[in-house]
């Protein structure tokens, strides 16, 4: 039987490292959602007709196409934010991330709506979060060794413009679900939020400890 774990969280939160270390330990399938839309928006960018590019480019995503240079950018990640409020192209990919999380050797995804839209029904939710300026200055760092030429004060702007779109698009808004996890990494070492998120996860698969307070905070 699959055991799907869902991770959702603002960018630079740290889910993408602790979603990547869940799925070493674990030997599960590790898909970052994030990637889809990246790869749709860098594909729409200069083009005109925002919404047409964008549905047909969703509708005809490949696994390949989240392997493509430059994804990680701040130009594109504005872009994949704009797209990921597009209804049509999040129904195009929501279809690919319900397939990939039936993987039968258990499967986990990180994104803004994998618990409360994709994976309603995921075997454990976690909510990974942090401080604004703590991720923006995670971000920065990133930015810089990738040999952007980008300013803290910057990044941070465009840290938060995302967080308001991702929280108030009217289709799957970034939100915690009501029974997920909640993990602030904004004082945390990444070991340290490792290892909760991989012992919450050892819980509930071990012992069934699925229920608790709403967001419960680990």
């Amino acid at each position: 039987m699959s055991f799907t774990v869902a991770i959702d969280g603002p960018a630079a939160s740290g889910k993408g490292t602790i979603a990547r270390a869940i799925a070493e330990h674990f030997g599960f399938a590790h898909l970052d959602t994030g990637l889809l839309y990246r790869a749709v928006g860098k594909k729409v960018m200069g083009q005109e007709d925002l919404l047409e590019a964008a549905v047909k480019i969703a509708d005809a995503l490949t696994a390949d196409d989240l392997n493509a240079k430059g994804l990680r950018t701040a130009d594109v990640a504005q872009a994949a934010s704009k797209v990921a409020a597009i209804p049509q192209v999040r129904t195009a990919l929501d279809r690919f991330q319900k397939t990939f999380s039936k993987q039968p050797s258990g499967a986990i995804l990180d994104g803004r709506d994998i618990g409360t839209v994709i994976c309603p029904d995921a075997d454990v939710k976690l909510f990974v979060t942090a401080s604004a300026q703590v991720r923006a200055e995670r971000r920065f760092k990133e930015l810089l060794i990738a040999g952007e030429n980008v300013t803290l004060a910057g990044v941070l702007k465009d840290v938060e413009i995302r967080d308001a779109r991702d929280a108030s698009r009217d289709v799957a808004p970034m939100v915690a679900a009501d029974d997920a996890l909640v993990l602030d990494t904004s004082e945390m070492s990444i070991e340290h939020a490792v290892a909760a998120a991989i012992a919450a996860v050892n819980d509930i698969r071990a012992l069934g400890k699925k229920h608790h307070d709403k967001n419960h905070i680990i």
